[in-house]
């Protein structure tokens, strides 16, 4: 099969790799329908993170099972599924308790590449969700956002305890802050401001239910939060981006007694005790237990109430995997859709 490696910053090569096999008999192997670059990934692309070896890519994805183990119940071959990026048997404590990103049999599903052509998706019952039907074309962008980066800003949302009559503010403008925005307008959010100074992430932020766009960043978004909220600062505020600035703006843009959902991948951040301790808010975040919110947002998006998929502003074929991820490096789009 072909699928996207890397192997190196800004090297990015689509080739032949061996197609996955059935290694346990929890297994489930999935011809991928859509598969996408998340910024995530970017880190290793702008080698942040150090790529030692050439290492399969992508994490999201969307497809039709072709291949089960014989432990596999609730999954059979022909159906379609949506997945989370962690592999969970969704019935240890942690899970139950709904935090299934930190199950005890936790697995990276992204360890297999899913930007290719097959994916291997261990404890596939506690992890993979069957679609009602076979999904029409123009869905399956949005339910491949299910995978990651919807459930991902929505459990920001929940983390920063979003809901009606709140004010929450939005740190980041890539995909995962964009459907943050989504989420805290169904959460029921009375007023939401997104922090970007894109042009077309503010239009996007908009659509989905920004009521205020804030242009400025640090000390100056910060105070230009406070003036906004009435010198208070948001009730709620989701960070998005993972850098220290970011981290320390949403916690600055917090009224004491409010909550920050923190789930940009956290590169380099330390908070300092003292600030903090006088802060006075609450933080909550962490790599998102998207099985948790797939079946309620695998039905939002069935029923055509929510349409996350405008966050793919690229759609290209597999084989042009290396300029999605430049594209998405240069900021020339949102989110790379890839198919296979």
């Amino acid at each position: 099969m072909r699928g996207a490696v890397i192997y190196g910053p800004g090297d990015v090569r689509v080739e032949q790799r061996e197609n996955p096999a059935i290694i346990a008999p929890t297994d489930a192997i999935i011809r991928v329908s859509a598969a996408c670059v998340c910024g995530s990934d970017l880190w290793d692309y702008r080698g942040i993170n150090e790529v030692a070896r050439p290492t399969p890519m992508g994490h999201e994805y969307v497809g039709v099972v072709t291949e089960i183990g014989d432990q596999v119940k609730t999954v059979a071959v022909g159906d379609f599924v949506v997945g989370s990026f962690f592999a969970s048997d969704n019935t240890c404590e942690i899970c139950v308790a709904g935090y299934q990103s930190r199950c005890v049999h936790a697995e990276f599903v992204g360890a297999g590449g899913a930007q290719a052509e097959y994916l291997r998706v261990p404890l596939a019952d506690g992890t993979l969700v069957v679609t009602p039907a076979m999904p029409d074309e123009d869905v399956i962008p949005s339910l491949l956002t299910a995978s990651d980066v919807l459930g991902t800003g929505w459990f920001g949302a929940v983390a920063a305890q979003v809901g009606p009559g709140k004010t929450v503010a939005v740190v980041g403008d890539g995909a995962v802050g964009l459907l943050a925005v989504l989420a805290a307008k169904q959460l029921g959010a009375e007023r939401i401001i997104a922090m970007s100074r894109h042009a077309s992430r503010q239009q996007l932020a908009r659509e989905f239910g920004a009521t205020d766009i804030v242009a400025e960043r640090g000390d100056e978004g910060v105070a230009r939060i406070k003036e906004l909220t009435g010198g208070y600062g948001a009730h709620s505020v989701i960070e998005a981006v993972g850098t220290q600035e970011s981290m320390m703006q949403a916690i600055r843009s917090t009224r004491p007694g409010g909550h920050v959902g923190y789930v940009g991948v956290a590169h380099g951040v330390q908070l300092p005790g003292e600030e903090l301790v006088f802060a006075e808010v609450h933080l909550h975040g962490g790599p998102a237990p998207v099985r948790r919110f797939l079946p309620e947002l695998i039905g939002l998006i069935w029923d055509r109430k929510i349409d996350p998929g405008k966050v793919f502003d690229l759609t290209l074929p597999l084989d042009e995997a290396a300029e999605g991820f430049a594209a998405m490096d240069q900021r020339r789009a949102i989110k790379t859709l890839l198919k296979p």
